[in-house]
């Protein structure tokens, strides 16, 4: 999901719905889990794919969808709801899936920063427009309202609210785009890349019947994987044991292949193991997944990290990982002394950035230049980040540092996480990683 910055409260613990029951697919003999595609942005396999557009600007184009995501994140104080960390017009990954008896397909933003999970419902109110026929639930089968003595309706979460018996929402993103409807629950069937549908019954997700903002017409909403109550991980936690994972192929083939793609995992599937893996604690903040970074290795150099002064952040987890942010944002003050130690150690005649979008780049003819070994340290584990996830060829004969200085948030964006498998378990509050060919995964 601009740079400016959202109101963090700390969300509710997690919680198992009693009246859920999934029976997952099983892509291999004693294995209970699935896996779906993971569609960025860019791709050709995405409704938002232009294919006049060069490399260059495909990755320009996510740098503005980046600083505007990171506003979203921060504080406002003239917003008193709590508020969601997405812009919808500006997510980095789409869900194909089915909601219905007999299933509707909608195009959908997978967001591990919200909780919520909502679609555009009829009577339409006041909608955006949409390529896709809008959801209408008098012709599902399976489409019930929630009332409001359910336990998910739960008015502590502050965008629930009763109205004529029925749990309602009213759902604020920070751009003052808004979604309001009922809370309802319905079948969902998502296309399983192991061939067979995976249907999941009574996922509780908004009906949207008053929707305006950012919205595009290629999208009916939002899937949220965020750590909140609301959130479908959440949901469906006892099935998949408390597990998902993603493994992010890199931005120059997402963009260009229409064979690959990334991938979601989720269950037994979900598992990161095996020799070169590294786990740190995950701390949860809000709808957030947070972890806790110490220091950056620029050579031989460690640079300790400190948190902005004006973070909203607690201390304990300093940095959010978010799949929907492209580049990754650190405090002012540490980000400078990054840019001086990666100046004395390359070697490469330094370019200002055209767009002034970035900080630190260098001219190159053939898009590489040599870097330093660059390691992220956090608690328990070290991540080294090969040169094409810390500079990428931004412009012919340019290439550039992929982290940028920010006053108030830091976000460990997708670049860094491409080409590994990046495992969320919520059971034991740990991510692992593990270095991954992802094109192969």
């Amino acid at each position: 999901m601009e740079i400016d910055t959202k109101a963090f409260t700390l969300i509710p613990m997690l919680v198992v719905l009693s009246f859920f029951h999934l029976s997952l697919v099983s892509c291999h003999k004693n294995v209970n889990g699935f896996t779906l595609d993971l569609i960025h942005h860019d791709s050709p396999l995405s409704p938002y794919h232009n294919p006049s557009n060069t490399p260059f600007e495909r990755l320009q184009n996510a740098f503005y969808r980046s600083s505007s995501r990171a506003s979203f994140f921060k504080k406002n104080p003239h917003v008193n709801s709590i508020q969601s960390t997405i812009t919808a017009a500006d997510g980095e990954y789409l869900m194909k899936i089915s909601i219905g008896t007999p299933p509707i397909d909608i195009f959908a933003f997978a967001d591990t920063g919200s909780d919520l999970t909502w679609t555009q419902c009829e009577p339409c109110v006041d909608c955006f427009k949409q390529l896709a026929p809008i959801f209408n639930p008098k012709n599902s089968s399976s489409y019930k309202t929630i009332g409001c003595n359910n336990e998910l309706c739960d008015k502590k979460v502050g965008f629930l609210f009763c109205k004529n018996d029925t749990c309602n929402y009213k759902e604020i993103y920070g751009d003052n785009s808004y979604t309001i409807g009922e809370l309802s629950s319905e079948t969902f069937t998502f296309a399983s890349t192991c061939g067979e549908n995976v249907s999941i019954p009574n996922i509780a997700f908004g009906c949207g019947h008053t929707n305006r903002g950012t919205f595009t017409n290629v999208t009916s909403g939002i899937i949220g994987l965020g750590g909140g109550k609301t959130s479908i991980v959440n949901q469906i936690n006892q099935e998949i044991k408390g597990k998902f994972s993603y493994c992010l192929i890199p931005f120059e083939s997402s963009s260009t292949n229409s064979s690959i793609t990334s991938h979601i995992n989720f269950g037994d599937t979900a598992v990161v193991s095996g020799p070169g893996v590294v786990s740190t604690p995950l701390i949860r903040v809000q709808t957030f997944y947070t972890l806790s970074l110490e220091s950056i290795s620029i050579g031989n150099k460690t640079l300790p990290f400190r948190p902005s002064n004006f973070s909203s952040i607690p201390p304990q987890g300093n940095i959010i990982i978010d799949s929907g942010t492209t580049l990754t944002l650190v405090p002012i003050d540490f980000y400078v002394e990054l840019e001086k130690t990666l100046v004395d150690s390359i070697n490469a005649t330094r370019k200002l950035d055209p767009s002034k979008s970035y900080k630190l780049c260098y001219a190159s003819e053939n898009g590489t230049i040599d870097v330093p070994k660059i390691v992220v340290h956090f608690t328990n584990a070290d991540l080294e980040l090969p040169p094409t996830n810390t500079f990428v060829q931004v412009a012919e004969g340019l290439v550039c540092f992929t982290m940028v200085p920010d006053e108030e948030v830091s976000i460990l964006g997708n670049l860094a996480q491409m080409n590994f498998l990046i495992g969320f378990d919520l059971v034991a509050n740990k991510v692992s990683f593990l270095p991954t060919d992802c094109t192969k995964h």
